[in-house]
């Protein structure tokens, strides 16, 4: 039986806020005890970060999600990790709902900046249709993130009010005012990372590298501080949220080696990793010229993320 969009985005909109809020708080609380732990081995120290509050925080929200709304059974689920109640939630079907716990865990564990972020989204093959992101450590209180038909909302949350309220009463970010920013977020590129955004820089870009970065781009890039992202073969949990704000502010998120808008009719698994990733590399931004340039830059680079 096919599900009805609207009803799931609803459900999310009003179920999900004050959880993630206190994912964030833990998240933000387990920061202070030693907390790392070993099991993947990619290669990438971006990518290899591992501690308890990834499972802690992933546990929440699954729990969160099985008890909250029935409709939110009736997703597939998809987590960065593999804690929480994951075999309750169907198997197929039109819309998954993806997860990851801590975006950003190697600068969270190495206490090396406070823009990680407790995050999920809703998608269909196509496209995103539902995005909330927590940053609690970025501004006094923590920073929101919401995307949802065609508005993508950025600001301060406010702890003395419920989580709900403070995003529906949040204004909209106004694409006739955002700022275009030519900073370009660079990953995946393994050791070649600096050396790729040295080469977005020459395009009269600015490519920003994983260590010089202040933390996940979303409130970056929802508030024109940073103009995109350039990525190989980004994972399925926390990418699309770029997608998704880069296509409501009238931008989008492409292959490089054609140009064609990306959809999620194909990905593969990182065995080193342990995570589902899209094909090849990928451009994002709010801006049109912003994607033709960095497709006329990285059009012929290696599509494999590994050649070992």
């Amino acid at each position: 039986m096919s599900l009805e969009l609207e009803p799931i985005v609803s459900g999310l909109r009003q179920h999900l806020p004050p959880i993630v809020r206190w994912a964030g708080e833990i998240s933000r609380r387990l920061r202070h005890f030693d907390i790392a732990l070993d099991g993947k081995s990619s290669g990438s120290s971006n990518t290899d970060a591992l501690t308890i509050a990834d499972l802690t925080v992933q546990e929440l929200i699954v729990s969160a999600l099985r008890d909250g709304d029935p409709l939110f059974k009736s997703c597939r689920i998809e987590a960065e990790e593999s804690t929480g109640a994951l075999s309750v939630f169907a198997a197929d079907g039109e819309y998954v709902i993806s997860i990851d716990p801590i975006d950003g865990t190697k600068q969270y564990r190495d206490k090396s900046g406070n823009g990680y972020a407790v995050m999920l989204h809703l998608r269909s093959t196509a496209t995103v249709h539902y995005s909330l992101v927590f940053i609690p450590e970025t501004g006094a209180t923590g920073t929101w993130v919401e995307a949802y038909g065609d508005t993508v909302k950025c600001g301060e949350d406010d702890p003395q009010r419920p989580a709900i309220d403070v995003l529906r009463e949040m204004t909209p970010i106004d694409c006739s005012s955002r700022p275009d920013s030519k900073k370009i977020y660079l990953i995946g590129f393994q050791q070649n990372d600096s050396q790729r955004a040295q080469l977005v820089t020459s395009t009269g870009l600015v490519g920003v590298a994983p260590d010089d970065m202040p933390g996940s781009i979303y409130d970056h890039l929802a508030s024109g501080d940073f103009g995109g992202s350039l990525i190989h073969s980004p994972n399925v949990y926390d990418f699309p949220v770029s997608l998704h704000i880069a296509r409501i502010l009238g931008g989008d998120a492409v292959w490089v080696h054609d140009g064609e808008s990306v959809h999620f009719a194909e990905t593969w698994n990182d065995d080193r990793a342990d995570m589902l990733r899209l094909p090849g590399i990928v451009a994002c931004s709010a801006n049109p010229e912003t994607l033709q340039t960095l497709c006329s830059l990285a059009h012929d680079w290696d599509p494999v993320r590994y050649r070992d």
